[in-house]
């Protein structure tokens, strides 16, 4: 991963909330090996105790069993913590239609409870999880920070009163706040299971079930799919950053380019087929389009180059070579 924050970022103490999810584990993993001290802190509602089995004992990680809707919990993981990565949230749009105030809750309540208990505890710089859903109507392309439209499901409004939360609290108790508009993230350990599962470790299990994937409407709507990595090194260069230019406002992580679901599909067929090549033969089939859903997005991260060194190493193609043996090997 090319970032200079190595040495910065040696013995800090780091909060991930969401640490046992599928972005949190690897956040995780990587301030663990850069020598930090982290805390975990996670309900598991959606997180795994499988992605953090390998680093209970480890002397530096600690894990905080608790519920970001929970002010004492909060107070209890953030204490003497010196940054947060703040992870945790109720994902899926699908999700939020169905139960839009169970993702209030967690989303917007839990939110809030974090960003007081932080503000208490005179943590440094509070980094949170922000989401390309608060794009909304906007059909501008590529997607800028500063233009957004109106929001399309209670997902993307949580995920907007977030912004609007860490806004108010940089500017009124001076907590340093980034929030990272997240493009459709995958790779390791995304789970490919449950009503709510994303797009590409779903279809990476149906494939490797000899079973067609669904895709929602024709396969024309296009994602900036971002793998992991990118994500993570967002993440870090945000703990590292100096400049006072680059906090108390968000980002786009993405890697820039837009692939459709039919493109996607493509890829994961020849990849897998790699180690299966039944796979190659199978045809996807097509569903109505999802509630909520936007056509397309596509993000600039221009904003993200300039002010935080971003360079996303990892394009699509090459996330998703990654991603599928990782799968192969772990399903």
């Amino acid at each position: 991963m090319s970032i200079n924050s190595d040495m910065i970022l040696q013995g800090k103490k780091i909060v991930v909330t969401g640490g046992a999810g599928f972005i949190g584990s690897n956040l995780c993993d990587k301030l663990i090996e850069m020598d930090n001290e982290v805390v975990c802190f996670d309900n598991f509602a959606t997180g795994k105790r499988e992605n953090i089995i390998h680093l209970l004992n480890h002397p530096k990680f600690k894990l905080i069993e608790g519920d970001i809707r929970n002010l004492e919990d909060c107070k209890k993981a953030v204490e003497n913590g010196e940054f947060v990565l703040h992870q945790a949230a109720l994902g899926s749009v699908p999700r939020s239609i169905k139960d839009p105030i169970t993702s209030n809750d967690v989303n917007v309540g839990g939110f809030l409870n974090m960003l007081v208990a932080s503000r208490d505890a005179g943590v440094k710089r509070f980094v949170y999880a922000a989401s390309s859903s608060t794009y909304g109507d906007s059909e501008a392309l590529p997607k800028v920070e500063d233009k957004i439209g109106k929001p399309l499901s209670p997902y993307a409004i949580t995920k907007y009163v977030n912004e609007l939360y860490a806004d108010v609290f940089s500017k009124t108790y001076g907590v340093e706040t980034i929030g990272l508009r997240y493009f459709n993230v995958f790779g390791r350990r995304q789970d490919p299971n449950g009503a709510y599962a994303a797009v590409i470790p779903k279809f990476v299990k149906l494939l490797m079930d000899n079973k067609s994937p669904v895709i929602n409407g024709d396969g024309t709507y296009s994602r900036d799919f971002t793998y992991i990595d990118n994500v993570v090194q967002a993440n870090l260069l945000c703990l590292a950053t100096k400049s006072k230019e680059a906090i108390n406002t968000v980002y786009n992580v993405a890697y820039g380019e837009r692939n459709t679901l039919i493109d996607l599909v493509k890829y994961l067929k020849e990849y897998l087929s790699k180690f299966d090549e039944k796979i190659n033969l199978i045809e996807p089939e097509h569903g109505p389009n999802r509630q909520g859903d936007i056509p397309h997005s596509l993000a600039d991260i221009n904003k993200a180059k300039e002010l935080l060194n971003y360079n996303p190493e990892f394009s699509l193609e090459s996330g998703l070579k990654e991603a599928v043996t990782w799968y192969w090997e772990n399903l």
